[in-house]
């Protein structure tokens, strides 16, 4: 993912190509479900490190009015895009919401190209014209972030039923949040991958607030992940602030995609620290909780302590802090640089010759 690119590589829309591994490199791994070496541990702390600081700064850029519109970060929900991407493969797809920054880095997309789009220049993904939330990258296998709530899981559904259709042993990840998973259609899309039995994994990230709203004043039941029982889906809950138990949880949901045995849901128990979008100021939930949960349970500092427990050197994590600053400096310089689209890009990209 994002580990791979370098603070001097060169970005298009679709980014260069030798600037992050396919995620064929995983892919044999995802099948084992084994313990991950240091070196894996080590790829993923790097790549939850780029996503928190990547939307560290895209939170500064706002405040400075260089990104218009919605934003919303994924500050704290690094572990559940990381843990599902090193447990999926080549061809893979992946589509979630609104709250999409982390998932573009995780899928491989440049963290220029990312950047771009967000301050609306010409060297963005959707060349300016996305904004935050649509920007999406074929080349990748990521099929956008989503604004409307829930919308995006019957696109999720039917990319599944495209892998089925052409005999691949392909699966979808369909990103959704705990507030849509009370959307009709999720249920329309539940019925469909189960009668069909579509190799799709449901992931509810259950960050504890819709909006804001708590989980527990807006769904009823002791568990999203019993959502699809009715229709025999089988789920599982996930503590979504270890990467680790998101990667094992993800290679048994992928292996039973790929075993042609229909959906599987699963629920990421995680949080983020900031609100809502960018105009939030979370005002439904105490300082203390949000600290509690940034000292106990953070995902990066978490597997850092990992890591140095299994005696890797602090030198050597210090030198991956030092490579993230740099590349995500690299893209916020390179985003302010980028010249705004040309008026006559509102008439490209609006319709497809057929």
């Amino acid at each position: 993912m994002a580990r791979a690119a370098t603070a001097k590589s060169t970005t298009s829309r679709s980014g260069p190509a030798k600037a992050a591994p396919s995620r064929s490199t995983r892919s044999s791994k995802a099948s084992r479900q084994s313990e991950p070496s240091i070196d894996e541990l080590l790829g993923y702390y790097k790549d939850m490190l780029v996503i928190r600081r990547f939307e560290e700064k895209a939170g500064q850029l706002y405040g400075m009015g260089l990104i218009g519109g919605f934003c919303h970060l994924y500050i704290g929900q690094e572990a559940v895009v990381v843990g599902m991407q090193a447990a999926i493969g080549e061809g893979d797809t992946v589509v979630t919401s609104y709250r999409d920054h982390g998932h573009m880095l995780a899928c491989g997309m440049e963290a220029r190209g990312v950047m771009a789009e967000l301050t609306g220049r010409i060297g963005g993904y959707s060349k300016g014209k996305g904004g935050s939330m649509h920007m999406f990258s074929r080349e990748k296998d990521f099929f956008g972030g989503h604004g409307i709530v829930g919308a995006q899981v019957p696109i999720g559904t039917g990319l599944a039923f495209n892998h089925k259709y052409r005999d691949t042993d392909r699966v979808s990840l369909t990103y959704m949040g705990d507030g849509a998973v009370n959307q009709g259609q999720v249920y329309e899309s539940f019925n469909m991958a189960a009668l069909w039995k579509l190799p799709v994994i449901f992931i509810i990230e259950n960050n504890k607030y819709g909006m804001g709203t708590s989980v527990t004043r807006a769904a009823a039941g002791p568990s999203l992940a019993e959502r699809g029982h009715a229709y025999g889906i089988p789920g599982e809950e996930v503590d979504g602030m270890d990467v680790m138990k998101v990667k094992a949880a993800g290679d048994k949901a992928v292996a039973h995609c790929r075993a042609g045995k229909g959906p599987f849901i699963l629920e990421m128990k995680t949080y983020r620290y900031r609100g809502h979008s960018m105009s939030d100021p979370a005002k439904y939930r105490t300082k203390e909780e949000v600290n509690k949960m940034r000292q106990e349970h953070d995902p990066i500092d978490s597997l850092r302590r990992v890591l140095l427990e299994r005696k890797v050197d602090e030198e050597a994590l210090k030198k991956i802090d030092r490579e993230v600053k740099d590349l995500v400096t690299d893209a916020a310089d390179f985003a302010q640089q980028s010249p705004e689209p040309d008026v006559s890009e509102l008439w490209t990209d609006v319709l497809v010759e057929a």
